[in-house]
């Protein structure tokens, strides 16, 4: 049996941030045990808060900010922080781009994301929480290979092999 991709809709520009690796940790109010490979989807309706836009510093990231309604790219849904307070809120702002003053008491909940990737923009129906999609190409889940690096090993001369 084939896993089940999963997405999470998130309002534009943040869904771009957040495939752009502009934006780590998406805030929620609700917690999450799910990890892994997350579909990210760019809902139907943007933010119109004119902060949340002041993010978008290049015309790529405008581009990708505009499509709406779909399917845009992926990330790895590595952790989810509990914020209690609004001290460590605040501490996270510039992974999470929120103003401080957002936290909402009791508490709010971070999804941490890495190694997010975009992929084509594909037309996709968003739904609330985490949504499992139909159909979806693997080759647009996978990772991209990082490149070589070039690493020089130090061995203690006890660690030495002898010469034949």
């Amino acid at each position: 049996m084939a896993d089940i991709a999963y997405a999470l809709s998130i309002r534009q520009p943040w869904a771009a941030l957040i495939v752009a690796g502009c934006k780590t940790i998406e805030v929620r109010t609700w917690s999450t045990q799910r990890r892994g490979p997350i579909w990210i989807h760019a809902s139907k309706l943007p933010d119109p808060r004119p902060e949340a836009w002041a993010h978008i510093h290049t015309p790529d990231l405008m581009i990708a900010a505009s499509r709406i309604g779909g399917l845009i790219g992926v990330a790895d849904l590595i952790d989810c922080i509990v914020y209690p307070a609004m001290e460590p809120f605040a501490r996270d702002c510039e992974f999470h781009l929120n103003e401080r003053e957002w936290f909402q008491p009791p508490q709010l909940y971070g999804f941490r994301f890495d190694a997010a990737r975009p992929v084509p923009f594909q037309p996709y129906v968003g739904k609330m929480l985490f949504f499992p999609l139909s159909i979806v190409p693997i080759a647009a889940v996978e990772r991209p290979v990082p490149p070589p690096q070039t690493r020089i090993l130090v061995r203690p001369p006890e660690y030495e092999e002898p010469l034949p």
